[in-house]
């Protein structure tokens, strides 16, 4: 999606931008009461005439449309004609300049995109506006426009973090066609909500209305207006299609630490690249989303929008306007939703459901509480899962059955420093904790670890565990001596010899020399006596090893020094 803007090739990636609306408009269902009871009738009513009517000798005639019909349509029409005239001053499209490292951008300029409207494109590419080639290349920039709407009368704007992410100049413009410069005030990654000001406008500043009683409903009629591939003050219709849904901050990265965005909602309003951070609003033109992304091979609409709900909205940008940052409340856990096939491989029954805790964040509110993370692995439709960990049901007396019950209860009832009461299942056994919640933190980016697999080996001995070297910097994270030496365990292969003897995976991820380790794990220091201190040695012994045979293994777990007894197995 390319919008030329000037003779020479220039790519325009859109956010888009929806208007809010001022004052409260006759809601659309009121207008269109009777509207299915005249429209029966008038189809009653003719379809009783033609049993009673003759063959006809006569070209028959065109038909009319019923008057209750038409009545009904014209009160449809003008009130979706009031929503736009309420809501509209409200929005704003909202203009973007950012400087881009020249050795990121493609010989084309062009970039491949994710389905998130209002992400940059970029212009500038050696060759272009004049350079030379070979010479120094200036900065180059990109352009992105977006949508937004008016939070207050002090000069508040309300978009998207990912339309003014990276932003060296912020313009918006109104509906009237007045552009004025903005700053940043603060922005939130995690919920991808940011706030932009502007001063002495010269006129009054309508703010859109806001329904906070997250009384949504699916079927609800839902209005988009906004900025779409740079046209204007766009409005678009449909429905609220599905409630409940999570969409990933907008700054998460594959490689790291990401969050979810809660109780997102679907709607199939044709919301295109340019409507991010536009209002979605109801049939009285309150607020009761923010615009952020699209689902679509074609990065345009296909039926399928997600909104930011209003609740979060009013949680969120308060705290940005007043301190320039939104503090989340943070569990420290990284967990799935536990399916059938999970339940099986942990031995519990298959109507089972819960949060299943994968990992635990080392210091993190979980850890100090003393949840754990899974520290086995199973075999599931051919991929290696982790398995094993602690199992939550209930959150402060409400049911957790996947793991989106969590996220959503955390954003929309807790607070940093409040406590809540987690009910779990360890090993099969019902327990409960309390777990003072910290403020969220920064994101890091991780890579992963050298590992050693013994599991994928090619002898015939199986121990089941996959594992790496005990390194200096391993050891100080695990409270232990830098000279230490050993093998890490960091997973154990679920029915395994390594499992069934009782030995224990990792679950605690840390950032080591720019490196994602998961740490916490048994420490494999001898075999039947002898020293291992690389993984070299553990698979030159493993290889020498027979199935069946009885091997005694000397671990460090805790910092304490345990003996375990392992029968080896016919590798699977």
């Amino acid at each position: 999606m390319k919008l030329k803007i000037t003779q020479s090739v220039i790519t325009v990636l859109i956010a888009s931008l929806l208007l809010s609306a001022c004052a409260s408009a006759p809601p659309l269902s009121s207008l269109l009461d009777g509207f299915a009871s005249k429209a029966e009738a008038s189809i009653s009513q003719k379809s009783q005439a033609q049993q009673q009517a003759q063959p006809q000798t006569q070209p028959s005639q065109p038909q009319k449309a019923p008057s209750g019909v038409v009545t009904s349509l014209s009160s449809y029409e003008s009130a979706l004609e009031e929503i736009y005239t309420q809501v509209n001053p409200a929005v704003v499209s909202i203009r973007v300049v950012q400087k881009q490292d020249g050795a990121s951008a493609n010989p084309a300029g062009g970039f491949s995109l994710p389905n998130i409207p209002g992400m940059p494109n970029f212009f500038g590419a050696p060759g272009q506006n004049g350079n030379n080639d070979n010479q120094p290349s200036s900065p180059q920039y990109s352009e992105a426009l977006g949508s937004g709407f008016v939070w207050n009368r002090e000069g508040y704007i309300v978009t998207n973090n990912h339309v003014i992410s990276g932003a060296e100049k912020i313009e918006v413009k109104f509906a009237d066609g007045t552009t004025l410069p903005a700053t940043l005030v603060g922005a939130d990654p995690d919920s991808d909500l940011a706030v932009v000001k502007v001063d002495n406008p010269g006129f009054d500043l309508t703010p859109i209305m806001i329904d906070n009683s997250g009384e949504i409903k699916v079927g609800q009629i839902a209005v988009a207006i906004g900025n779409p591939f740079g046209l204007e003050n766009t409005m678009t219709v449909g429905i609220v299609s599905a409630l409940g849904r999570t969409l990933p901050s907008s700054e998460g990265s594959a490689a790291g630490a990401t969050y979810s965005i809660p109780d997102i909602i679907q709607t199939d309003a044709p919301i295109n690249p340019g409507n991010s951070g536009g209002p979605l609003v109801d049939d009285r033109g309150a607020l009761i989303g923010v615009n952020s992304a699209i689902e679509s091979p074609v990065r345009a609409n296909s039926g399928v929008g997600f909104a930011i709900p209003a609740t979060i909205v009013s949680q969120v940008v308060p705290e940005l306007i007043k301190n320039g940052k939104y503090d989340h409340p943070y569990l420290g856990i990284s967990g799935l939703s536990l399916t059938p096939d999970l339940a099986k491989a942990m031995s519990l029954n298959a109507t089972q459901r819960g949060a299943l805790v994968v990992e635990i964040t080392p210091g993190g509110p979980a850890d100090k509480a003393g949840l754990h993370g899974s520290a086995k692995s199973a075999t599931i439709d051919g991929q290696d899962v982790k398995v094993g960990g602690d199992l939550i049901t209930v959150i402060d007396g409400s049911p957790v059955k996947t793991i989106e019950d969590i996220i959503a209860y955390l954003a929309d009832h807790a607070s940093v420093g409040q406590k809540v009461k987690l009910t779990f299942l360890r090993n099969g056994k019902e327990q409960t904790v309390e777990v003072n919640l910290q403020t969220r933190p920064a994101k890091i980016e991780t890579a992963q670890a050298t590992q050693f697999n013994q599991s994928n080996q090619s002898q015939s001995a199986w121990l089941g565990i996959a594992g790496q070297p005990v390194t200096p910097e391993i050891a100080k994270e695990m409270n232990l001596a830098e000279t230490q030496v050993g093998v890490l365990v960091e997973q154990v292969q679920a029915g395994s010899p390594a499992d069934k003897a009782g030995l224990l995976g990792s679950f605690k991820p840390v950032l080591i020399n720019g490196q994602r380790v998961v740490v916490g794990g048994d420490i494999l220091t001898a075999i039947d006596g002898k020293t291992i201190s690389t993984f070299d040695d553990l698979k030159s012994f493993i290889q020498n090893a027979k199935p069946g045979q009885d091997v005694k293994m000397t671990i460090l777990r805790d910092g304490k020094q345990l003996e375990l007894t392992v029968t080896l197995a016919e590798h699977p």
